[in-house]
């Protein structure tokens, strides 16, 4: 593949990535399923270059940090996810009293999002 090529496929992909953040931060799930696709077939054709020219190197770490970037804000946004589902998987009363002034686990299986009515 001819270095100036290699060099268009690296800046593109460098600006499908910030792309690919900015469309996740305003949830816009078609521009960033958009932006994947195409970060998809660069990658691929990124893929058969055999050498990376010495001014490419640079560029290619900046797409390297950009990406991490990116990884470290979906991976987050995961983690925030699991924790409110947890939140509201847990139980909300703990127990009940019986008549005879007892504590009793309560029937409530504290599913805040169950879907039952």
């Amino acid at each position: 593949m001819p270095t100036e090529k290699t060099h268009d496929y690296l800046a593109r992909l460098l600006d499908v990535i910030i792309q690919e953040r900015e469309c996740a931060k305003k949830l816009d799930m078609n521009g960033m399923l958009k932006a994947m696709g195409e970060k998809e077939e660069l990658v691929q054709y990124l893929a058969l270059v055999q050498a990376l020219d010495e001014k490419d190197r640079t560029l290619a770490a900046k797409i390297r940090n950009e990406n991490r970037r990116n990884a470290f804000l979906f991976k987050s946004t995961l983690g925030w996810i699991k924790e409110i589902m947890e939140f509201f998987g847990k139980r909300t009363v703990t127990s009940t009293y019986s008549a005879g002034a007892y504590t009793v686990p309560s029937q409530i299986h504290g599913r805040l999002l169950s879907g039952k009515v």
